[in-house]
C-alpha cells in the first residue's frame, strides 16, 4: 500500500523523526516462525505451494516477495522488540498481521508478526507474561488462535462489532463495540479496561496493534472516531506504558480511509506521540 513508503516520508519532512530512526530488518528465521506457525504451512508459503482457495482468502495472489515481505515484517516486529527493551518503545511501520493463524492466513495477512515476536521474547528469556493491545477496528481472530489457553500471553481486542471477521475467535478478552462508536465512548471503555487489565495481568512486555481503521471515514470499518479521538487513543496506550514502565512494541495494522493523507495523518499521530512521551 502507498501509506508505507509515504509515512516514513512524511516523518521525516515534518522533523517527527531523522533517517537515522528507521531500520530495516532481514529476514525471519523458520526456527523463530516456527514457533507460532506449524511447519506444514511455512513449507508450503515459502515454496508457493498454497492452493487457490488458501490463497484467495488471504486477498493476495502468493508470490516470492509477498512471502519475503511477510517474513521481513516478522523479523522488523522482533528487532523492535529489542529495541523497547533497551529503549522503551519501538515501531513497525507495517505489521499489525493479525488475521493470520497457526496453519493459514487470512485477509491480507500470512505471517503473525507480533505473536511470532511474542514467542521470541518468551523463548529468550526476554519477557515472561505479555499482553496484546489490539485496538484495530478488525478482532485479532488468528491472534486469538494462536494463544487460545495461553495464560502466559493475554489477548485484549477491542473492535467493531459489525467488522471482519464475522465468525470471531475468543480472546482472553473481546470488547465488541457498536457501529459508529463515537470517541467520547470509545476512550471511556478504552480507560476503565486497559488500567485494570495491566494491574491484573502485570505483563513485562506490551504489543499494542495501533490500527487507524477506527475512523468514521474508513472505507473498511463502521466505527465513528474521529482522527483527534484516535490520535488520543494512541496517547493514552502510550503514556500508560510508559507510567507503568513497560516496554511496547507497535504495530500499524491497517487505514484504508479514501483520502491518503488521512490516512498517513493517523499513522504519523502514533510516531508524533511516541516522540513526545518517550523522547
Amino acid at each position: 500500500m502507498e501509506k508505507y513508503d509515504l509515512l516514513p516520508r512524511q516523518l521525516v519532512y515534518e522533523g517527527t523523526c531523522t533517517e537515522d530512526h528507521f531500520f530495516e530488518p532481514s529476514k525471519a528465521s523458520d526456527l523463530d516462525v516456527l514457533r507460532c506457525h506449524t511447519k506444514e504451512y511455512l513449507t508450503n508459503l515459502k515454496s508457493l505451494q498454497i492452493d487457490p482457495r488458501a490463497q484467495r482468502k488471504t486477498g493476495f495472489p502468493l508470490s516470492q516477495e509477498l512471502v519475503d515481505r511477510e517474513l521481513i515484517i516478522a523479523q522488523g516486529t522482533i528487532d523492535g522488540c529489542i529495541y523497547a527493551l533497551e529503549n522503551g518503545i519501538a515501531m513497525n511501520i507495517a505489521g499489525g498481521t493479525h488475521h493470520a493463524y497457526t496453519d493459514h492466513g487470512e485477509a491480507f495477512c500470512l505471517l503473525n508478526d507480533q505473536a511470532i515476536a511474542a514467542r521470541y521474547l518468551q523463548a529468550h528469556k526476554l519477557a515472561q507474561k505479555i499482553l496484546i493491545v489490539d485496538l484495530d477496528v478488525h478482532q485479532g481472530n488468528g491472534t486469538a488462535q494462536i494463544f487460545k489457553g495461553d495464560d502466559t500471553v493475554f489477548t485484549f481486542s477491542m473492535h467493531g462489532k459489525a467488522n471482519y471477521p464475522f465468525k470471531k475467535e475468543i480472546s482472553d478478552l473481546d470488547i465488541a463495540l457498536e457501529t459508529n462508536c463515537s470517541d467520547e465512548e470509545y476512550l471511556n471503555i478504552l480507560k476503565d479496561t486497559l488500567p485494570t487489565l495491566i494491574a491484573e495481568q502485570q505483563p513485562n512486555f506490551i504489543f499494542y496493534l495501533c490500527g487507524v481503521d477506527i475512523l468514521s471515514s474508513d472505507k473498511l470499518g463502521k466505527l465513528g472516531c474521529s482522527i483527534e479521538g484516535c490520535k488520543e487513543r494512541d496517547r493514552y496506550v502510550l503514556q500508560l506504558c510508559k507510567d507503568h514502565h513497560i516496554p511496547v512494541q507497535c504495530s500499524m495494522g491497517g487505514g484504508y480511509s479514501p483520502d491518503i493523507k488521512v490516512i498517513v495523518d493517523a499513522h504519523a499521530n502514533t510516531f508524533r506521540e511516541a516522540q513526545h512521551i518517550y523522547f
